[in-house]
């Protein structure tokens, strides 16, 4: 495949860094609109996912830096090259990192929880689309062999040094474009979740779609991934992305639990504003009309201009009357 895109004299620009930042752009956009659907800032939503992805860019090269520190003491112009090194420890600790600032920053913006987390599904399932492609061109988390079947149909081959340098993936062999499946089940489920946004039935139903349908992809495209550097649980039964995957699924299942209604206290939504007011509407509306009576504006708008003609003729009367005394 191709790790570095194309040159721009002596910078290489990485496949993987090209397209992962395509990814973040259109995320972001996407992120405006549905922020506008589910009516939070869109403001404040772009600024979360800029704090979030800065967190999870640092972090994980601190991370790399701190792990592998006696040999860039050794070596210091290998900082530079820490960009280019992809492991799914760094991902996950990333992802981590950026789920915890995200909170944070929401929690100082006073976002809602569920709101935001839904504005945020489709756009996060996209970004991993777009990320799961870079990986494809610059070998990280290759498959395994395709061997002669029918996949050798549509294997992959990676010819380019920089992509076992960078990646570790082997050269000149067909593997299982297993980068490509996980980026196909990614776009599909960031397109359901568009489209579910504005039907949902309560505010975190999105998220939790993103969490088991995210979980879901990783469990099984895992299948097709070469073991190397992923670790395995439970006697080699799963490796480690499999576990998380599994804990992706189980959160996705509580998120989309029925939740209670506001206790006493908490602020109701408006569909039960409208409930609780509508009907204090009507009792004054029967109190004022009397006893439950019809209310009939034809009868009192008649009735109103001769009890005006009466107040006024009465009130003509009077001195009249008292000229007449003297």
């Amino acid at each position: 495949m191709h790790p570095v895109l194309f040159h721009l004299g002596l910078i290489l620009i990485p496949a993987y860094g090209a397209l992962t930042a395509l990814g973040i752009l259109l995320a972001l956009f996407l992120a405006e609109r549905t922020a506008r659907v589910v009516g939070v800032d869109s403001g404040a939503v772009w600024n979360l996912c800029v704090v979030a992805l800065f967190a999870a860019l640092v972090g994980s090269r601190l991370l790399l830096a701190v792990l592998n520190w006696t040999v860039l003491r050794r070596h210091p112009v290998w900082l530079l090259a820490l960009a280019m090194v992809h492991h799914p420890l760094l991902a996950a600790f990333g992802a981590l990192l950026a789920a915890v600032v995200a909170l944070s920053f929401g929690r100082w913006e006073r976002l809602p929880l569920w709101p935001t987390a839904d504005a945020l599904a489709a756009p996060l399932a996209l970004g991993m689309a777009f990320e799961q492609l870079g990986t494809l061109l610059a070998g990280s988390g290759y498959g395994s062999e395709a061997g002669k079947g029918l996949a050798a149909r549509w294997a992959v081959t990676y010819t380019d040094p920089l992509a076992a340098r960078w990646s570790g993936a082997p050269l000149g062999v067909a593997l299982h474009p297993v980068q490509a499946y996980a980026a196909l089940a990614f776009l599909t489920l960031s397109i359901f979740l568009l489209f579910w946004l504005p039907c949902r039935r309560q505010p975190g139903d999105v998220a939790g779609f993103l969490l088991l349908g995210a979980g879901m992809a990783i469990f099984f495209t895992e299948f097709w991934r070469d073991a190397e550097g992923r670790g395995t649980l439970l006697g080699g039964a799963l490796d480690g992305p499999q576990a998380a995957a599994v804990a992706l699924v189980l959160a996705g299942g509580l998120a989309l639990l029925e939740r209670k209604p506001p206790a006493v206290g908490e602020t109701p939504s408006a569909g039960e504003t409208q409930k609780a007011v509508f009907p204090l509407l009507r009792q004054n509306e029967t109190a004022r009309v009397g006893l439950g009576a019809p209310h009939e504006p034809g009868a009192e708008d008649e009735a109103a201009p001769h009890e005006s003609e009466a107040e006024s003729g009465i009130a003509s009367d009077g001195p009249e009357q008292k000229m007449s005394l003297h």
